[in-house]
């Protein structure tokens, strides 16, 4: 019997301790002993969970990041998969000033405007920005640039690459593959805006100026995983009642793709003429200031054809 009771009053004394214990985290938590400034540098880099925002307004600015960095008193933002890692050391371009204090953040943006922020810290590495004139949270993760994978984040958003060239130039086909429709086509264009899923195709060759190209055909495209290869990607090209042209979609570079054709077994190579800069540009490059693509939520991917022919 002693020892019965020897054995609850421990059992008590640990069930208080881990009680007290707990407390004391949660009210850590909740009170943190650390200024808003210091929340915000805390990471190097502020990837912006697009697929978490809660709200039906739009924060332009974020709307467009894809990571943001807070440094001195200027925002950094990389709006560009073209680049991402190398631009800025990482961190992109200048693209705002900041005031924070408070637990408020202040943005003065260098085209969008005034906005101002309520911040809040939800986890160790996650804060929420909630925008009371538009009444949405955006929630952003905490990472250094070490540990960023900004190769992940490259290969998530291709279809935001595609768009970031006016046009794409066929420069390469290959001698071996049957001969097939897709032969005749010698530009590609991936429109920003509207539903983000609209192409166009030329079959115009050699021409200088892209703004003087024809366009035949104006169509729906769609991107999608390969299983297992997060490196490759399949592009589909809806030509309506001509047909789908299913590609394996591979980045050579940042500024040249390669499209495997399975039907035929051709390789074609694209280059990106007319490189446009989200937002923003260096007065001292000659690049193309674009400032209407916003991130949307994901939504579901079209069908990768390569898996849909497996048993």
């Amino acid at each position: 019997m002693n020892t019965i009771k020897l054995l609850s009053g421990f059992a008590l004394m640990a069930s208080l301790f881990t009680s007290c214990y707990s407390e004391v985290i949660i009210d850590d938590f909740n009170e943190p002993n650390i200024s808003v400034n210091q929340l915000l540098n805390k990471y190097e880099l502020w990837y912006v969970d697009i697929n978490s925002t809660v709200g039906y307004g739009e924060t332009p600015f974020l709307q467009k990041a894809f990571t943001v960095s807070f440094i001195n008193g200027v925002l950094y933002a990389n709006n560009n998969i073209a680049g991402l890692g190398s631009n800025g050391n990482g961190y992109g371009i200048d693209v705002a000033n900041y005031d924070a204090y408070n637990m408020i953040l202040d943005v003065q943006h260098d085209i969008d405007g005034f906005s101002t922020f309520d911040v809040y810290q939800v986890d160790n590495n996650t804060i929420e920005l909630y925008n009371p004139y538009n009444d949405t949270s955006y929630f952003l993760d905490g990472y250094q640039r070490s540990n960023f994978d900004y190769d992940f984040v490259f290969y998530d958003n291709i279809h935001y690459f595609l768009q970031e060239y006016e046009v794409w130039e066929k420069t390469y086909t290959s001698n071996f593959g049957a001969i097939n429709e897709f032969d005749n086509e010698n530009y590609l264009q991936f429109l920003a805006g509207g539903n983000d899923s609209e192409f166009r195709s030329s079959q115009d060759v050699n021409v200088n100026n892209t703004n003087n190209l024809y366009w035949d055909y104006t169509g729906i495209y769609g991107v999608a995983d390969v299983r297992g290869n997060s490196y490759l990607k399949t592009l589909t090209l809806d030509y309506d009642y001509l047909g789908n042209e299913y590609f394996e979609l591979s980045v050579i570079n940042d500024r040249k793709i390669e499209l495997f054709h399975p039907a035929s077994e051709t390789v074609y190579k694209f280059e990106g003429r007319g490189y446009i800069q989200y937002l923003k540009s260096d007065s001292k490059k000659e690049t193309k200031v674009k400032e209407d693509k916003m991130r949307k939520p994901r939504k579901d991917k079209v069908a990768n054809p390569r898996e849909n022919t497996r048993g």
